[in-house]
This record gives structure tokens, sequence and C-alpha cells, in this order.
């Protein structure tokens, strides 16, 4: 081979190196480029999953906050309720002071519904079936329908079991919260 062949095979690896290198260079910081961009991908996929479920646990937390209130003013009311009927003092604002609790209760408790897990809604729904026969109870009383001790006995044993079940609702609350182990 002659010397000019050679120069030339020896300018043209050294060219073809050149442009390889500097191929390679692009390559492999388009590779860290490309990385970096899924890492940050990821990282925004993760915040937004992270904050759709803080936003659903605060949701869920109103939703219980609003639920407990609701219940254990319908009891406080259905407990005035009994005690006016067993005072003979029964009076039109107590009568609308329960109807408008009980409706705000059913409200909370059917919002409820449409976002209770399975374990709190078994308790919320103790709770409300209990405030109902309570209600009911008293309501026949207060219409002349019932009159004996045993009914306003039965009365008092449904005031005393809601105040145990709204307990363990809002215990189940808290759990499903993670408050309470």
């Amino acid at each position: 081979m002659s010397s000019s062949t050679s120069a030339l095979v020896i300018a043209i690896l050294g060219i073809t190196g050149t442009l390889a290198s500097a191929l390679l260079t692009q390559r492999s910081a388009n590779n860290t480029k490309i990385r970096e961009l899924e890492r940050a991908d990821q990282q925004c996929r993760e915040e937004r999953a992270y904050q759709a479920e803080q936003a659903a646990i605060e949701s869920r937390r109103a939703c219980y906050v609003a639920l407990n209130i609701a219940a254990r003013l319908y009891q406080t009311a259905l407990t005035n309720y009994l005690v006016a009927i067993r005072a003979g003092a029964i009076t039109d604002e107590i009568r609308t002071d329960v109807d408008v609790m009980r409706r705000d209760h059913r409200a909370r408790h059917a919002e409820a519904q449409m976002m209770l897990p399975g374990t709190v809604l078994e308790t919320a729904g103790a709770v409300n079936g209990n405030l109902g026969q309570f209600y009911g109870i008293l309501k026949e009383v207060d219409l002349g329908a019932a009159t004996s001790n045993e009914i306003l006995e039965e009365a008092e044993a449904r005031r005393v079991k809601s105040w145990d079940l709204l307990g363990e609702m809002r215990a189940s609350m808290r759990r499903d919260l993670g408050i309470d182990p």
C-alpha cells in the first residue's frame, strides 16, 4: 500500500472515529435524557396518585364527620323526645326538632352509603336501623297507639343501645382512617 493510500485510510478512520464518537456521545446523552424524563413522569404519576388518595381519604373523613354529627344529634333529639313523653310535656318544637334531625341523619346516611367501605357501612347501618326503631316506638307512643310501660322500657333499651352502636360506628370509622389500629 502506498503512503498516500495509507494516509487516506488513516484520515478516513480518524474522521469515522470522530463522527462515531460524536454520535455515541449524542446517543448516550439522549438515553440519559429519556431516563430522566421517564423518572420525572413516574414521579408525577406517583404524586397524582398520592394526591388522589389523600383527597379520597379527606372526602371519607368529611363524610364520617357529617354522619357522626347527624347520628348523635338525632340520638339526642330522640332522647329529648323520650324524656318529654315520660314527663307528659311533648311540644310541637320537640316533634319538629326530631323530624329535622331525622331528615338530616337520613340525608347524611344516604350520602355515606355511596362512599363507605363495607365494615363501616355495616356499623352505620346498625346505628341507622336502631335509631329508626327507636323513633318508631316513640312515634307510636306520641300518637297514642302504644302506652304501656313495656313500650317505654323498650324505647329506653333502644336509647342505650344507640349510644353503644354510635361508639362502634365511630371506632370503625377511626380504624378505616388509620387513626386507631
